[in-house]
């Protein structure tokens, strides 16, 4: 049972080793979810050697289970999760280990007939999807009890999610040139050298995040609740519904244009053209011995497209949290999704010989999405503040899980929907394919007019979520003076 005594104020800033210990949380996990998404399908279809429906059908049915089954679980779990180091931090480090093995058993290519290919890569995928969950809601929930001040939160976010973009910037820059050297033009080879790597790397850094953390926002002691109190409240929790279906919507555009993008640079964008625009600059870096790109013009023009992009969407983090603190998450986070949406339409009116246009596009793009990160975790950690301040409860590992099944149900079914799309379009799998002109239009469709849908009703939903700025104020207030006259809060 936790001790009622109280040492130090519950609100109080973060230094910046905590903030940073915290954020490697998220480089970590995010070294296995960006490969997921940018790189899932492909694997399947192009190295695996998997049919498109099937690798539809892959993703979809584990993805629900997982997004449906594992995540409420975790989350009810985490939230009843007593020890002397809090609720969510243990998670984290009992699961550093088996994420990492489970990373690299999911992208692994064993020696199977066609049948055992499918049935391991339903095994492998549901266990990675379950560690997952087990490391990342608690980690995501962790937000939540490092600090009760909304403004500190906004400041964690912003640590973090330049912690994800770092993360980004390897996996979709450098990871597939990687793979090509690795495995000396062996895909298969390559890729599992990679994830061994990551492997490692993305265990010391949750256990760096478990050391370098403490929960403060400690519930008090008295508070019982079933977890079907905890699933009325939700229901009753309107902000918490729009960012359920918000949650999804975006993961849904990220996992479909993620995964899109490098079909599209092997089938759509015009290999001449493509090699002309990014020599220049592959000449400018090698000067300096910058090497990292090798000398497969598709996968060097992949990653610096993807660089350009990332790139700015670190200063658009950067700016999240003072447009935030001015004008409230909510407004910022639907202006920039919406311009971001406009920059994704524009894909649609691009020739393949308009490679200048596309790295300008995906920089404008990454620039306003960029500014929308930060703020969709700090708005679910704005949520559960908002259900303890209605019901005098706070249940912080229930809600965040509930965000998690949005964002798994998303990247569920982006997934799902590009590989059924490629499938409907008579997309022929297997590297170096010659590729029907209905396969090569269903690649630009996957990272323009099908993507833009979800986002566009996205920002629209915002319309409807009630914390502005002046309501995020008041139910911070609220709470402190709750906490400060409550004994039974620790933190």
């Amino acid at each position: 049972m936790p001790s009622t005594k109280r040492t130090r104020m519950p609100d109080e800033k973060l230094s910046v080793i905590e903030k940073v210990g915290f954020s490697l949380g998220d480089l970590a996990a995010n070294l296995v979810f960006q490969t997921l998404i940018t790189y899932l399908a492909y694997f399947y279809t192009d190295i695996y050697g998997l049919q498109a429906h099937h690798a539809s059908a892959i993703l979809l049915a584990v993805g629900l289970v997982a997004g449906f089954g594992f995540n409420p679980m975790i989350g009810a779990l985490a939230d009843r999760t007593i020890s002397r180091w809090g609720k969510f931090r243990p998670w984290v480090m009992w699961t550093a280990v088996p994420l990492g093995v489970a990373a690299l058993l999911a992208f692994s290519t064993p020696d199977f007939s066609y049948k055992g290919k499918v049935i391991y890569a339903v095994v492998t995928y549901t266990l990675l999807l379950l560690l997952y969950a087990a490391n990342n809601l608690p980690y995501s929930a962790l937000s939540g009890v490092l600090t009760g001040s909304m403004s500190e939160r906004n400041s964690l976010s912003a640590y973090r999610f330049v912690a994800v973009m770092f993360a980004q910037f390897f996996v979709q820059v450098f990871m597939l040139p990687i793979i090509v050297t690795a495995g000396g033009g062996d895909k298969a080879a390559g890729i599992e050298l990679v994830m061994t790597w990551l492997a490692v790397i993305g265990t010391v850094m949750l256990l760096v995040t478990f050391f370098t953390t403490k929960e403060r926002v400690i519930p008090k002691p008295e508070q019982q609740s079933s977890l079907k109190e905890d699933l009325v409240d939700l229901s009753k929790n309107k902000p918490w519904v729009i960012m359920l279906v918000l949650t999804t919507l975006v993961f849904i555009t990220l996992a479909m244009k993620g995964g899109a993008y490098v079909y599209y640079f092997e089938n759509y964008v015009a290999g001449d053209r493509l090699t002309s625009f990014i020599n220049p600059i592959l000449h400018s870096f090698s000067e300096v011995g910058i090497n990292f790109f090798g000398e497969d013009p598709v996968s060097a023009g992949f990653g610096l497209f993807n660089a350009g992009g990332i790139i700015f969407m670190i200063i658009g983090i950067g700016l999240s949290k003072p447009l935030a603190d001015r004008y409230g998450k909510r407004d910022v986070f639907g202006m920039a999704l919406f311009v971001s949406t406009l920059f994704i339409l524009a894909f649609y009116l691009l020739s393949p010989q308009a490679v200048a246009l596309m790295f300008g596009l995906q920089i404008l793009h990454g620039f306003f999405y960029g500014i929308t990160i930060p703020l969709l975790w700090a708005m679910i950690a704005d949520v559960a503040d908002y259900s303890e301040w209605k019901n005098n409860r706070r249940a912080t590992g229930i809600i965040f899980s509930a965000m998690m099944v949005g964002l798994k149900v998303g990247l569920t079914v982006g997934g799902a929907l590009l590989t059924w799309i490629l499938g409907i379009f008579e997309y022929v799998p297997g590297d170096n394919a010659v590729q029907p002109a209905s396969a090569v239009h269903a690649t630009k469709l996957l990272v323009s007019a099908f993507p833009a849908i979800p986002f566009l009703l996205g920002a629209a939903l915002l319309f409807f979520y009630k914390i502005d700025k002046r309501m995020e104020t008041r139910i911070e207030t609220e709470l402190k003076q709750r906490r400060l006259s409550d004994d039974g809060c620790e933190i």
